[in-house]
């Protein structure tokens, strides 16, 4: 089974600029939800919506090609792809030949489909959406929607992630919030290199006290996990401390190798958000 230590992050890599889908280096999902104690059956549907901003190949001509990829991953997948061995990837395709973007589109879908589901079947695919140049002025920059926690002027203290720290009005009516942060920030699992984002949560329940909600979402300042793990650690730790009848919690992370990831998590099913980034990223 791959580990993160064995991947090529925080490590010299060589520039492949040839097509090679083994570059790949998927990693198995299931430790880190053992250890925050979530069954083979989940409690949450989503995905991880990835940005790749670097994708480029060569037209039958040797022209160069480019365009914006959206990458849709399952969250029930068995696998994530480590998000260096996703650029390097991506560089492999440089200096290959495709006959077109439908062509490209195809192949990224594919390889990155087995990476996912790493030893098993194919349950549910990669879905892919190449932005073309033509489209890049269209492209928005929009901030998460929702009551801005940053606004609140509070004493921080702690840097790992403290659960203890959310409360919820357990005996009061229910309510429905939507409320965002842009003070999430948590380190590689592996380097320990920053990663910062902006996180939103929407729930329906017992209404959230906010100041322990911020100080939990800046807790994470120096934990060190992937992004998709701490998206999960956030979305168990309000179900359990709050008890919210429907609850989800959406990141998005500024990217790193020119692929930013943007994990989205909930407790019941609905559409996935669009895939705008913000200011950030």
């Amino acid at each position: 089974m791959n580990t993160p230590e064995q991947s090529q992050l925080g490590k010299s890599s060589t520039y492949v600029d040839q097509y090679d889908a083994a570059l790949l280096f998927p990693i198995a999902r299931r430790p880190k939800r053992d250890e925050i104690g979530l069954a083979a059956t989940l409690p949450f549907f989503g995905a991880d919506l990835w940005t790749a901003y670097e994708l480029s190949w060569l037209n039958p001509r040797g022209k160069p090609q480019l365009a914006i990829a959206r990458i849709t991953v399952p969250a029930e997948s068995t696998h994530i792809v480590e998000s260096k061995s996703v650029k390097l990837y991506l560089n492999s395709f440089n200096s290959s030949v495709f006959a077109d973007a439908t062509a490209v589109q195809t192949r990224l879908r594919e390889d990155l489909s087995t990476a996912i589901w790493q030893g098993g079947a194919v349950m549910s695919s990669v879905g892919v959406q190449l932005v073309l140049p033509q489209d890049f002025d269209k492209e928005p920059v929009h901030e998460l929607d929702g009551l801005n926690l940053d606004r609140l002027d509070l004493e921080c203290a702690h840097y790992q992630p403290a659960p203890e720290l959310l409360t919820a009005q357990l005996n009061e009516a229910p309510v429905t919030e939507t409320l965002t942060s842009q003070l999430l920030k948590s380190n590689c699992l592996v380097t320990g290199q920053p990663d910062w984002g902006s996180v939103r949560i929407s729930y329906t329940g017992p209404q959230i006290d906010q100041a322990g909600l911020l100080q939990y979402i800046v807790s994470f300042r120096n934990h060190n996990e992937f992004h998709e793990q701490c998206v999960e650690r956030i979305f168990m730790d309000i179900w359990r401390a709050c008890k919210p009848s429907k609850l989800e919690v959406y990141a998005r992370y500024t990217r790193r190798g020119g692929v930013d990831i943007n994990p989205w998590r909930t407790s019941h099913p609905m559409a996935a958000p669009v895939n705008i980034r913000t200011a950030r990223q």
